[in-house]
């Protein structure tokens, strides 16, 4: 099964500490077939699928095959996609809440 990556469009910046790059290596690590859809940088209002999808602006996220989508802080969806349990994200998880301000792992993207 493909799924879209939903990332920034700083796709040269391969570092650990970037969100987007710390799911799409661990993507890649798994061997997980994925297609890569670079997004609005800015303003995060131009993100309109990404919104839609998630009921957020923050990337990265994922979206399978049968239109479900799938977006938690980076450090969770790479363990996630590390243990092998990204399918099962498939089609169970609801679009999520906006987070609230200053809660949780900080993400600029």
């Amino acid at each position: 099964m493909a799924v879209k990556l939903h990332r920034c469009t700083g796709q040269w910046v391969k570092i650990k500490a970037h969100p987007c790059w710390r799911i799409e290596k661990a993507l890649q690590d798994m061997g997980i077939d994925y297609e890569r859809i670079p997004g609005p940088s800015y303003p995060r209002s131009k993100r309109t699928a990404l919104i839609e999808g998630t009921g957020q602006a923050l990337y990265p996220a994922i979206q399978f095959e049968d239109g479900s989508w799938y977006r938690e802080q980076s450090k969770d969806m790479e363990r996630t996609i590390r243990e092998g349990r990204l399918l099962e994200r498939a089609a169970s998880q609801a679009p999520a809440a906006p987070e609230e301000p200053g809660s949780g792992e900080a993400e600029v993207h």
